[in-house]
Order: C-alpha cells, then structure tokens, then sequence
C-alpha cells in the first residue's frame, strides 16, 4: 500500500508546475508525512493518556492538527469533503496560516531537543512549492490513507523513504551527498559495534543514514541481539543520536528519516559544523562513536579554514580533523574518504595522514570499488580508527565484488560479509586475516616523510609484462616498417 501510495503523489506532483525533480517530490512529500505522521502520534499519545486516566496536552493546536484541515470526517469517519478545503483556500491557509503557526514553534520551544523545537526548524527551512491547490488537495488524501501505527507499519514507511532518498540523490543537483549504500553503512556498524550508552556523532549527516542504521541495529539489541529495557529504549531516543547538517533540505530529510525510524525528537543541528573551531571542542561535546562521509571536493573559504591547525580548501580533510578532535580519548571512528587521501602528496594530505597515524589507531582500510557510490566520478576507501593509541598496523581490505557496480546491480550485504568476518579476526591476529583481498601494512616500514598508505595489494601479481627499453624500440622499428610499406603500396596505385 505504501509503495502505490508514494507513486501516486510522485504522479500527482509530476504535473505540477512547482515541483521539476525528485528532490521537490521528496522534500513535498516529507512535510505531509510529518504532519500525518505527527497526528497518528498524537493520537496514539492520547489514546494511552486516557487509558491511565490522564489527560493528554497536544502539540498542535485543534485548528491546525492534520485532522481538522487536511483530511476532517463526517460522523461515520469518512473523509468529510463538504468540510475539506481545495483549490485557492487550501493554498491560502497552508502558505498564509499553517506554515507561519508551524515555523512559530520554534520560538515558543522550550528547548532545541524537543519535538516542538524540531517542527519549527522544518517549516522555517521549507516551503510549500505545489502551485495548485487541487494538486494539494489530492496529495493530502493520499496521505491520510497511511496509517503509522504499528511497528511494522513504521518500519515499512521508513524502508520506502530510504527508497526516495536513494532517488533523491541520483536526481542531481548534489543529490548523491544525502546518499550513502546501506550495506556499507551496516558493515561500518557491524565493526564498530555500538553498544547502548554510548553515543554516536555524525556531523555531516545528509539524510541521516548512518544514525538511522545504527538506530535499527541497537534497536535489535546490537552485536548480542539481546532484548532492551524500559531505561535502555529511553537512552537510545534521547542520548545516544547526535549529528549536524548545513544544508537546509538535507537537514530537514534527516529529521524526518530519523522520526520516521522511531527517533521522536532527532538531536539534529542545523549548523555548517566547519565553522566551530577545533580549540572550541570541550570534552562535553565529544563522542564514543562517529560514523560519517563528509562531502569531498568542496572548496571551504579561508575564514573557515582558520578553524584548523591543518590549513586546507578540501572539506573532507577539514571533517577529518574535526571528527578526530571531536571523538573521546577511546573513542571509535568509521568515515568515509576520497581513496586519494591515502597518497596525496600535497603538504595538508601529509600532515593529516601523520596526525592521524600518531594520535589514532588507523587500525583497518577499507578499499571500496568504482561506482560504489553512483553517480560520484571518485574512488573511495573508508578509514577505521581509534583515538589515543598511535597505529603499529593498518590492515587493508579490497573490496572486490566480482561484477561491475551501477544503478541496477548496486553493492549488497552479500558483498562485505567477508570484510567483516575477516576484520574481526585481524583485530586480534593481522596475519591471520591475509588473503588475495587483505594485507597488513607496518607503520615502521612507511616513509616519514610521505606518510604514503597507497592502496597496494601485494597477493595480486602485475598481469601487465614489463618491457625493456630495447623491445619497446624494436616495435616502435618494426611499426614503422610496416607503415612505410603500406604508404609506398598506396602511392604505386596512385
């Protein structure tokens, strides 16, 4: 049901003239099912208020709640279109009154980790851009058919959200920055084992990916799949989660990628992250665990990179150096990163390498194939590492899945089971772990003056013969040869 219903209101938004890409599709989309979403919780909410003889306090204001203007019901519970607004009144009162009574939560929040303070963030980043209120109107009731009252309900709406978001990022305009595979992200998870109490920071945070994975995966009881209690469930929806993101519509897809999961009130800043300086990062706001894939390639302006001891334009290098800082003595990091990062000779890639090397345990590298992420013209590896030890040994992984990656052969769990496996096993005996796709590296044996950890797997022999200079020449003699004999043949036919 859920799958027929978001092609429908992606149909219904095609026409439209307001809304040209997926990008439009998913950011109109996620503001009608957080408010849909939003009134079923209510509901819920005051269902169980009044079974223990309570009585429940709204978010929304009657006037406003999703069931007063987007879908009312008669008596019988049908939907109520003699009541329902359409066409130029919808559109008055969405973009004149809703949306203004909706932005307003935020100054009349408590504080920023509440739920309130969240639906004021959301409408004061977006904008309803559906140029016909007849358009709206259809959407709405689209809406109102979904139903986010059990688990499973929720679990199915957040796993075809994840499909839109996927859709999101192959549409363009930097779409792809919001998207990372999941697979990959679970097996980034499977090996940092987060365990409850501990918390999990990812500022760069796009459509909330990481943090969602790592929702479900604690959710199940983590790496014991044991069950959680009453205590448990509550640290992980308040503090265990905790991420920043600059750009205005990511930020708002990882509110709602993270509610839609079952996070109620994301602890999500809406905030460039670069632009806190290092020397500022208090042992209050360091994190157990980061997991994160920093846009690369963007060109940060000079006052930004003052923020840095390392001084450089690429942003990926700045987010380095920020999470680095930003993870407790201890602490666990798995991020994301051009694969150039490893062999740069440039002198902030040198330095940066050398920092991590000396103040983190670089313990694993996962080498990722081309095209892991569509759409992205670059080769990536991702780091692992723990901070406060320096690294002895880094083991690598080349990731190989035996088939060229694209849109419809995308990578899969299947394909980073023996990563795993094998990661686990190095951890405790790197040698025990060498195969055709993994080595080890010695720190002692690296260049000190390069820090170069280029990805060169020594099990692959060179399939390319090597020539000497002598044969190189005698073909060049032996071409050339050739090519005269064939030029005089021409001009005897002349």
């Amino acid at each position: 049901m859920f799958e027929t219903t978001f092609k429908n209101i992606d149909d219904i938004l095609h026409k439209d003239a307001g809304c040209s890409s997926e990008l439009d599709y998913t950011e109109q989309t996620s503001w009608m099912l957080f408010l849909k979403y939003l009134d079923d919780l209510e509901y819920q909410r005051a269902q169980e208020a009044e079974m223990m003889g309570e009585e429940y306090t709204y978010i929304i204001d009657k006037y406003h709640r999703w069931s007063e203007w987007a879908a009312p019901k008669d008596a019988n519970g049908n939907f109520d279109h003699n009541n329902a607004l359409t066409g130029n009144d919808l559109m008055e009162y969405v973009d004149g009154e809703l949306f203004p009574y909706l932005k307003g939560f935020k100054a009349r929040a408590a504080n920023p980790n509440t739920i309130q303070y969240k639906i004021g963030e959301i409408f004061g980043e977006i904008k309803n851009k559906i140029q016909s209120g007849y358009s709206l109107r259809d959407c709405l009731e689209k809406v109102d058919e979904l139903r986010f009252r059990s688990q499973e309900e929720k679990h199915e709406l957040s796993h075809l959200y994840e499909t839109k978001i996927k859709n999101m990022g192959n549409a363009g305009r930097n779409g792809g920055e919001y998207y990372t595979p999941r697979p990959l992200i679970r097996a980034m998870i499977d090996v940092m084992q987060p365990k409850i109490g501990e918390t999990i920071y990812d500022g760069a945070a796009g459509s909330a990916g990481f943090l969602c994975e790592a929702y479900d995966y604690l959710r199940q009881g983590g790496a014991e799949k044991k069950s959680l209690s009453t205590s448990e469930l509550k640290i992980l929806q308040e503090k265990t989660f905790y991420a920043k993101e600059k750009k205005s519509l990511a930020y708002v897809i990882a509110i709602m990628n993270m509610i839609l999961h079952g996070i109620e009130a994301p602890n999500v800043l809406h905030t460039n992250t670069l632009a806190e300086n290092l020397l500022d990062i208090q042992p209050g706001n360091q994190h157990d665990v980061i997991l994160a894939n920093p846009p690369f390639g963007g060109k940060e302006r000079k006052e930004v990179q003052q923020n840095f001891p390392i001084k450089t334009g690429e942003t990926a290098f700045l987010f380095l150096q920020h999470f680095i800082k930003t993870l407790k003595p201890g602490g666990r990091g798995a991020v994301v990163i051009k694969n150039t990062f490893l062999s740069n000779t440039d002198n902030a890639a040198v330095a940066l390498r050398k920092e991590l090397l000396q103040s983190c345990n670089l313990h694993t590298v996962l080498d990722c194939p081309a095209k892991t992420f569509l759409g992205a013209g670059v080769k990536t590896v991702v780091l692992f590492f723990t901070k406060g030890e320096p690294t002895k040994n880094v083991w690598f992984y080349q990731l190989d899945p035996g088939r060229s990656l694209g849109k419809t052969n995308p990578l899969n769990d299947n394909d980073l089971k023996e990563f795993v496996t094998l990661q686990k096993a190095a951890m405790s005996d790197p040698k025990s772990a060498d195969s055709e796709k993994s080595w080890s590296l010695q720190v002692a044996d690296l260049d000190a003056n390069t820090w170069d950890l280029s990805v060169k797997n020594p099990n692959v022999k060179d399939e390319i013969a090597v020539r000497t200079p002598a044969e190189i020449i005698e073909e060049i003699i032996a071409l050339d040869k050739e090519s005269e004999a064939i030029l005089t043949r021409i001009q005897e036919l002349l």
